[in-house]
């Protein structure tokens, strides 16, 4: 009998606890999980870099004092190295990355080609350096940069006459044209990124009058344009914290 009335005690006392855990289950906040929060690269700051591919500049040669109006020389490619650097600043609004750049080349493009208008005459040209000052536009997935830039181009051009490889007349100029361009960029590091990019500048026609040791020889008109593409490595000052988007 006492082992009824207390096992008849026990299931009173657990059926007037049950209400109580039940009141303070439903008294508990609920809690919202934390948001994701991802690492986004940040683009913005200075920079500065070495980039060293290749070019190829085309050359078409017109001579206009010959016989009083123009004729063709002929053309020809004039192809080779660089090995250069550039500076830069970057900002990052969302996706989108806005920035101005300056570069600056060492060059070895050269190329002849016989001239049309003067038996044993050799047409050569070289360019030895050139320079860019361009604005950039690019969309940014995380690390990897890709991007449109354009703006100012000046070249260092030689143009010689040879004859049996000795130069018997010459003209050098610094060529202002314009340039366009692409690339791609892949930031591998904090504050460290690698790309590549193509660049075209157009440098027009312009009029050159030849000298030798006994005075003017000849004058004609240059058409000149430069293709490049390189491979850069950039650094990035200040690299800091990384953007970060919540989710």
């Amino acid at each position: 009998m006492k082992k009824v009335l207390l096992v008849t005690a026990s299931l009173v006392a657990i059926g007037a606890a049950a209400p109580a855990v039940a009141a303070d289950l439903a008294a508990r906040p609920y809690t919202k999980a934390p948001p994701v929060v991802a690492t986004i690269y940040d683009w913005s700051g200075f920079y500065i870099g070495v980039n060293g591919g290749w070019g190829s500049s085309r050359n078409d040669w017109t001579n206009t004092s010959a016989f009083g109006f123009g004729v063709s020389e002929g053309s020809h490619d004039a192809t080779g190295g660089t090995v250069g650097g550039q500076l830069g600043y970057r900002w990052q609004a969302g996706n989108w990355v806005f920035g101005v750049e300056g570069q600056g080349n060492w060059a070895d493009f050269s190329g002849s080609n016989a001239s049309l208008v003067f038996p044993g005459l050799t047409n050569h040209t070289k360019i030895d350096a050139f320079g860019l000052i361009t604005g950039q536009v690019g969309y940014a997935w995380n690390n990897v940069l890709l991007y449109v830039k354009g703006g100012a181009a000046v070249t260092n051009s030689k143009y010689e006459g040879q004859v049996l490889g000795v130069t018997i007349d010459s003209v050098e100029k610094t060529r202002w044209g314009g340039s366009v361009g692409a690339g791609v960029e892949f930031a591998f590091a904090p504050g460290w990124s690698a790309g590549v990019e193509y660049n075209h500048l157009f440098l027009d026609t312009e009029s050159h009058t030849f000298v030798s040791p006994f005075g003017v020889t000849r004058i004609g008109d240059i058409e000149q344009d430069v293709d490049l593409v390189t491979v850069r490595v950039n650094y990035k000052f200040g690299a800091g914290a990384p953007l970060v988007a919540k989710y």
